[in-house]
This record gives structure tokens, sequence and C-alpha cells, in this order.
């Protein structure tokens, strides 16, 4: 059901009604908390005690002490980077739900910037995509209230609830005078995180639209399912547009399976002080076919790792346009009150040493995803979301090893409705003669 409705107000940004979004989480790695002694550290708390007390016993009202030092911590990791947060003993439960791939909510995808929610896309198949929200979304209102300068644990703690509830969100876009109301029913939304077709004969497409704990095997068992049905793939098109990225272990194995030695990536901490290299290694299966990556400006943080690795060790080409540049890896710490800590605790860095950090990775051919129906003037307006447009984002380290071509050094291109994909699929069976008259030419 779709109203209309007066408001006005801004916003822009990621995360998931699946709250994955960007992050690329290491949830087996130690959270280690550094004994703080320091006489600055212990007079500073002294000072946060004595206003803590001023508040329980002067305020003009009765405050909860726990709502109080909540809003404490998650005022303190603000002022860290855009990816460090507080969950509360509610949230943090959902997070572990999410990370198995289900959840109650609408189903989409959004961040914060500027004090704004905004849509970054809406998942397939889920109650938010059939009403038609789309990405780029401003979300103005939660079940009328504002959205001005909430965080985005508040948001997704709104926009969540039981299956079959309904919300109402207002939302403001291009084109619109006033905010749109959509009243949205709640369903539970399970994310397969991976999927496949047959594109022709022999060419598979694979996307893989998150990274959850289950996301290595199904990637593995849709990959065997493409390869067993047909007498070996030519060539493969994995999609990881707008994939925010997930967990980090996954992400390694993801990469694993094409490669067979060879660094997949190294992370570089403050605690440890050193590299940590994620090394290739033999899976017993050989993928010997070529492979070409889609990504664009929401692929980000683990879907990163992945291009990266399969850029720098030459088993795929990647396509499309500058990805979203979250190069940071954060760690999740359980606290004993069932809340729990997402801490950024390093960076990582592609097999060559290049940090894209408030950069992203330039694709080998760089395709535009726009159709050729949208105007010259319709594209300047579009503008995606990255993370140097964060506040407080880490820059990038340069730590680069080679000079990176920029994506005015390729040509960009527009074809059919999917342009990216259309492009990568003529690039394979392009590949796939070449290489067989050549063959041919050899044996004569």
């Amino acid at each position: 059901m779709v109203l209309r409705k007066a408001k006005k107000r801004k916003t822009s940004l990621i995360i998931s009604i699946a709250l994955v979004v960007g992050f690329a989480i290491s949830i087996g790695w130690m959270c280690r908390v550094s004994a703080l002694n320091k006489e600055e550290t212990y007079e500073k708390l002294k000072l946060f005690n004595a206003v803590l007390s001023k508040v329980q016993t002067q305020y003009v009202e009765e405050v909860d002490t726990e709502k109080l030092i909540y809003g404490a911590i998650d005022g303190m990791l603000k002022v860290l980077d855009p990816h460090s947060s507080f969950m509360s003993p509610d949230l943090y439960k959902e997070f572990k739900v999410e990370m198995k791939g289900s959840f109650s909510g609408l189903g989409i995808e959004i961040t914060i910037k500027n004090g704004v929610l905004t849509v970054i896309s809406p998942i397939e198949d889920t109650p938010a995509y059939r009403a038609g929200i789309k990405a780029g979304d401003n979300i103005v209102k939660i079940s009328g209230e504002s959205t001005r300068d909430m965080s985005l644990m508040d948001a997704v703690k709104l926009m969540r609830g039981q299956e079959g509830t309904q919300i109402t969100i207002s939302i403001m876009r291009k084109g619109l005078s006033e905010p749109m109301d959509f009243t949205i029913t709640r369903a539970v939304i399970k994310i397969k995180s991976a999927r496949h077709k047959i594109l022709e004969d022999g060419y598979g497409y694979l996307r893989i639209k998150s990274f959850q704990e289950r996301t290595s095997k199904e990637f593995k068992d849709s990959l065997d399912k493409l390869e067993t049905g047909n007498e070996g793939l030519k060539g493969l098109i994995l999609d990881l547009r707008n994939n925010p990225g997930g967990t980090f272990d996954q992400a390694i194995k993801v990469s694993d399976e094409f490669l067979d030695s060879g660094t997949i990536t190294f992370t570089k901490q403050r605690v440890k002080d050193r590299e940590r290299e994620h090394r290739a290694h033999k899976t017993g299966k050989s993928h010997d076919y070529p492979i070409i990556i889609l990504v664009n400006a929401g692929t980000a943080s683990a879907s990163e790792i992945v291009a990266g690795a399969l850029q720098d060790n030459g088993r795929a080409i990647i396509l499309g346009v500058q990805t979203f540049g979250k190069a940071t890896i954060q760690t999740i710490c359980p606290l004993e009150d069932g809340s729990a800590l997402r801490l950024t605790i390093g960076r990582y860095y592609t097999p060559k040493g290049r940090s894209i950090q408030a950069k992203g990775i330039t694709p080998d051919i760089v395709v535009s995803n726009m159709i050729p129906s949208v105007s010259d003037e319709e594209k300047k307006k579009i503008r995606f979301l990255r993370e140097k447009d964060l506040k407080r984002h880490f820059e990038d380290t340069k730590e680069v090893t080679e000079k990176e071509k920029t994506p005015q050094d390729v040509k960009q291109e527009t074809i059919s409705d999917d342009p990216q994909l259309e492009r990568a699929l003529e690039l394979l069976k392009s590949w796939y003669i070449f290489k067989k008259n050549t063959k041919v030419g050899k044996a004569s």
C-alpha cells in the first residue's frame, strides 16, 4: 500500500536490514582488551563517573542508568571510524541471527550519512523490494518518527519486528516534491547468499549477494551444479555487484576455490604489529576456465577482497565500475551483559600490496551499468555512495606497489538492459573462440 504524505528531510549511506552490510567481519579473531592503568585515563574515568552521578541524582526526572551507560558507549564509538559501533543485547541477538542468513524485517540495505538514512539496495524478493523501495531512497521517517540524527542501530531496531506486523516508512527520492509513505508488512527474510544459472550453453553465471556463515558452501554447491550440468564450463561470470561484504573467512574460502597458490590477502593490526598473510592452496578440483567478475559502487569489503585477490593473481578480469573502497576489518567482541562491540582492528591489502581504502578497486574493463535510455543529464545527477563519502573514514595508506589505472584510462560502454553482464558474456565467448581457433592453427 502506497500513500503520499508531506514532510521534508534528506538522507544518505549503507546497512542491511540484514546487519551484514559493508563489513569484513572476522568473528573468530580474539578481542583483546588492554589494561588501562595510566593515570590520565583513570582521571578521565573519574570525570565520567562524576557526570553520571550528577545525572542520576540531580536530573529533573529519574533516568535509566543502563540507558545512560549504553548511550555513553555508543557516543564513544561514534568518534572512531564509521564501521565501529555498539550493539545492545537485542541488536546483538539479531546480528547473530542475520549472519546465519535469516531475520524478520523489511529486506533493505541501508546506511547513514550526515545523520540521514539512505537505501543502498532492496533485497530481491522481499517486502521492501515488492513495495517499490529503490536504491538511493532517503528514509525520512520510520513509523512517524523522524530519522534526523538517528543511529543506524536504532533505525534497524525500529524496522525489525515480528513477522506479519506492519510498519510505515516515509521516503524522499529524486523527482518527488514531498515524501511518500510506504506501508510494508514484515516477513522472515531468508537470504541465500549464492545463486546461479546458465546464460548460454557452456557459460555460467554465479551471484554472491553477501558473505555469511554458509556462503562458501552455497557457492561451491552452485559451482558444482554449473560444472556438472555441462561438458565443462567455457567461462564463468561471478557477480559481486551490490555485495556489501560480510564474514572475512568466507571471502578467503571463495577466493581460495579459484587459486592453487599465492597470496589471497594480508592484514595488519595494531595489536600484533605484523602482517598476517592468507595464502591459497590446492582444493583438489580444477576450474580451468576464464572468469569475469562484475563489480560496482556497491561492491564492498569482503567482496572487494575476492575481487582484489583474483585480479592481482591474474585469475579473473574485473569488469564494471569503481568499487566501494572499504579495506578495514572488524571483529565482534561479546560483552558480559549480552551486548557486543563491533570494532575496527585492522586493514587488509591485496596480494600485490595495494590498499584500496577510500579508493576501491579499479576494473580492468570499465563498463557503466547505465542503460541507453538514461539521458546524459540524468547520468550526471546519479551519484554513488562510497567509503570516501563516510565521515571519519580511514584514508588510503599509500602502500600501493604498482601504478593503478583510473577509470578515465578506459572507454565507458553502455549496452542492453544489463550492459555489464552482456559485455562480460561477449568477452567470454570471444576468448573461447580465439582460444579454439588458436589451438586449431597450431595443430595444423
